[in-house]
């Protein structure tokens, strides 16, 4: 078994992205799982392109990316991704799509295919905040996990995908009063939990609603 472990660069006037820093803190293999790890640019476009090139050479069992949702208090597993680009402020090549589809011809939306809510329950009981969310927003993390269901869709049915958004470090919170914000160590364990989750479980637990 392989997964494609991706994480998003800095963006947004900031130096380091927790999403970057946590990833390179993950262990390469999990209980005999390569995890192969996979830094993104955070550009409309070339993000998806930069995921189709390593899923079309590795053809990994499952993709999962990271990324940085400031403001959160925990580790968020995406339920879903939309098919809408409608950019609050420009990506790190300057482009601010606004009410555009991902793809033209692509569904409304894809369901992740990773067992969310098992992810939860795993980074929790790892000793790590996390909730469910339902909303991935509609700049390039949601692009990318909507070009990634989109992808897999259409081209490989056997694989799976899905995203996780995660809080600040504690360095990026400094002149951010009352921002919530993690330890990069703990942000990998509940990484590394919800890879063990993904592995290993093939039931959901029942769990409150998640949050938008």
């Amino acid at each position: 078994m392989k997964i494609v472990l991706t994480a998003f660069e800095p963006f947004g006037g900031d130096t380091v992205n927790p999403a970057q820093e946590a990833v390179r803190l993950v262990a390469d293999e999990i209980d005999g799982v390569k995890i192969m790890k996979v830094d993104v640019p955070v550009v409309f476009g070339r993000s998806i392109e930069t995921v189709q090139k390593v899923m079309e050479e590795e053809r990994p069992d499952v993709v999962l990316c990271i990324g940085q949702a400031g403001g959160r208090t925990g580790l968020t597993p995406e339920r879903v991704a939309i098919n809408l680009d409608d950019a609050r402020i420009p990506d790190n090549e300057g482009n601010q799509p606004i009410d555009q589809p991902v793809y033209k011809d692509g569904e409304p939306a894809y369901f992740a295919t990773v067992p969310v809510k098992a992810m939860v329950a795993a980074i929790q009981e790892a000793g790590v905040p996390a909730s469910l969310s339902n909303s991935a927003g509609t700049f390039v993390c949601n692009h990318l996990m909507y070009g990634v269901l989109h992808t897999i869709a259409k081209r490989y049915p056997g694989m799976r995908g899905g995203f996780m958004h995660v809080p600040f470090l504690h360095e990026q919170v400094m002149n951010r009063p009352n921002t919530p914000s993690l330890s990069g160590k703990d942000i990998a364990a509940g990484i590394e939990a919800a890879l063990k989750a993904i592995i290993y479980s093939e039931v959901k637990p029942a769990l409150s609603p998640g949050k938008t």
